[in-house]
């Protein structure tokens, strides 16, 4: 690799890397530093007029504690931001409220641009990067609702249950085996056990032996993964493209490497697309996504540093089929050399639909029984030496906050991640990888009457899918046919229709409804007037589509008939979504009767809605 295609984050630390060379037998601790931090952990937080007043509260009320405790005061501060609210250091809307990417307006109040101006001039390269991303988002929106309205909570995709229970003596044992040292650092690369127990799994499903020294590497969560991936990959100017919805994670971290984003949008193929697309009276129904090669073609050139591929994908739950993995691998090689396959499978233990062609296409190759229904990117011919694998342990185990995520890749990618790693995290923590690398090969066990624990989980979410299918369903959404389309993750992406649409009042769809900072370009179209409605008069929350899109197509109406609806939750919840739901209907003026509004009966681990079977 020349100099000048080496991204900026390796070059400046290009001179220091031998610093953190920790050997894996002998590990030497050095002093620690006393922890003075607060717990961070997410409270419930008071409500002011605005989402830019909110953050700029939390100074006056900390100055004024004198007699106060200040545990009273902290507790009632939100402390997640991404996730459950919005954060005190937010910028003001004024900041950020810019979505065409213009220069900053002048200010009304003095006729100057000084704070506009000043707060550019003081940001540094990665908040420059971001521009007016860096506003509230839908996770901070939609998690400000779900604290001010008593909703049933389809939104984040983490499951609310415990972990399996191996998993939780796996870390209770891992917590108190002094001989481990699991309360140190460990390697920075990966704890001793992990990688051995990665290297071991992905040498079955890549069919090639894995090195755990050279070819894996532990971050913290698949997303500190994905942004070392690109920080070591791309450079200013290098495009990556994505698969068009995509998790929206992807595009700030392109920015923040200084990438360019290059959107190549999935097809939405109806069930009834053979029919008249002139009738009015033609049925709404769900469909497929489908990846046409024509447009990955048109997007691929020599400026194509990566691809970014999720399957399972987010939001669709789409599974990549075998014949469009081998489309992207054929332009990963017409793109050249410098092109690598960013592959993102942190879903892949979960493809409760699998594909019919896993069964029967002779291709297919590094399949193990527990990744039933996917296909490992890098076990194509000829793309292991142009992929990363990225994957974690959350969404598999239920455990999402143990934060402990990592690539599989050739050293030539893996070696400048090792490289870069130190000055990122010195290393995820100690204890978790050593309860992962025990839970690992117990998953593999028989469990709750399953060969293994892997297909006790496709089970679980299959019925959970089902649970909530149903309900949507019931209440007019249209959804997949997952006996026609494989599928998998733990989300339903659902389609709006007319019905629906009806339903909404109209004033949701107008100012001051149809303004927002935090939805695309700043506009809240017909999935976030929807979303919102049903979270604020229904008692329901789901996640609006658009901000899975780019926002010139979100602001063209390309996700106007989408919302993407969580079924990683208890039953008692997709039971209480499922009756908020049914209301839906009734607001449109359809008779409702006494049974119909009494959605949803459990009997047997079987759902009943409206009296049918």
């Amino acid at each position: 690799m020349v100099a000048h295609q080496i991204p900026l984050a390796l070059l400046l630390i290009s001179q220091n890397v031998h610093a953190f060379q920790i050997p894996v037998t002998s590990i030497n601790i050095g002093q620690q530093h006393a922890n003075h931090g607060r717990n961070l952990s997410s409270s419930t937080s008071p409500l002011s007029s605005s989402p830019s007043q909110r953050s700029r509260n939390i100074a006056p009320q900390l100055a004024s504690t004198a007699n106060t405790d200040v545990d009273e005061v902290l507790d009632t501060i939100d402390r997640a931001p991404c996730l459950d609210g919005v954060c005190a250091s937010s910028p003001a809307s004024s900041e950020t409220d810019n979505p065409t990417g213009d220069s900053p307006s002048t200010d009304a109040s003095n006729g100057d641009e000084s704070s506009s101006s000043t707060s550019s001039s003081t940001s540094g390269e990665a908040i420059l990067r971001l521009g007016s991303m860096t506003g509230p988002t839908v996770w901070s929106e939609f998690g400000r609702l779900s604290q001010e309205h008593d909703v049933a909570n389809l939104g984040q995709g983490f499951p609310d249950w415990l972990p399996p229970d191996f998993a939780v003596e796996s870390l209770v044992s891992a917590t108190v085996d002094s001989t481990k040292f699991p309360h140190q650092y460990t390697r920075t690369a990966g704890h001793p056990n992990l990688v051995k127990q990665l290297a071991r799994r992905y040498s079955k499903h890549m069919g090639r032996t894995i090195d755990p020294m050279n070819e894996v590497s532990v971050t913290v969560g698949a997303s500190q993964a994905l942004y070392l991936s690109l920080q070591t990959l791309v450079k200013p100017g290098d495009e990556v493209i994505l698969f068009e919805p995509f998790f929206d994670l992807y595009v700030n971290q392109i920015k923040l490497a200084g990438g360019t984003p290059v959107f190549v949008p999935l097809t939405f193929v109806p069930y009834n697309d053979a029919n008249d697309d002139n009738d009015d009276n033609k049925e709404i129904t769900g469909g497929t996504w489908i990846l046409e090669p024509e447009k990955l073609e048109n997007a691929v050139s020599s400026k194509t540093r990566a691809i970014i591929l999720n399957s399972p994908h987010n939001p669709t739950g789409k599974v990549f089929t075998l014949s469009e993995m081998k489309t992207i691998a054929k332009n990963v090689e017409k793109a050249g050399p410098q092109c690598v396959v960013i592959s993102d499978e942190v879903y892949k233990y979960i493809v409760h639909s699998p594909p019919e062609e896993e069964e029967d296409d002779d291709d297919i190759d590094g399949l193990s029984s527990s990744c039933r229904g996917h296909v490992h990117f890098a076990s194509l011919p000829n793309m292991w030496d142009r992929t990363i694998t990225v994957s974690s342990a959350g969404k598999t185990f239920s455990a999402t906050g143990w934060q402990v995520g990592w690539c599989i890749a050739p050293s030539h990618l893996v070696s400048p991640i090792h490289q870069l790693l130190p000055y990122v995290q010195f290393c995820a923590s100690t204890v978790i990888q050593e309860a992962l690398a025990r839970t690992l090969p117990r998953a593999d066990e028989p469990y709750e009457g399953y060969d293994s624990y892997y297909e006790y989980l496709n089970s679980k979410y299959r019925r959970k899918r089902d649970l909530l299918g149903r309900a949507l369903t019931e209440a007019g959404f249209a959804i997949q046919d997952y006996d026609a389309t494989p599928g998998g993750g733990f989300f339903i992406f659902a389609r709006i229709t007319p019905e629906l649409r009806a339903a909404i009042p109209p004033e949701r769809l107008e100012a001051p409804f149809a303004r927002n900072p935090a939805a695309p370009g700043g506009v809240a179209r017909l999935d976030w007037a929807l979303c919102q409605w049903m979270a604020e008069e229904k008692g329901v929350l789901c996640i609006p589509s658009s901000p899975f899109f780019s926002t010139e197509r979100a602001l063209e109406g390309a996700s106007d008939e989408f919302i993407r609806v969580a079924f990683c939750k208890e039953d008692e919840t997709i039971e209480r979504a499922a009756a908020a739901l049914m209301g839906l209907r009734a607001t449109a003026g359809e008779e409702c009767h006494d049974d119909e509004m009494d959605a949803t009966v459990v009997a047997g681990g079987e759902v009943v809605l409206n009296g049918s079977d």
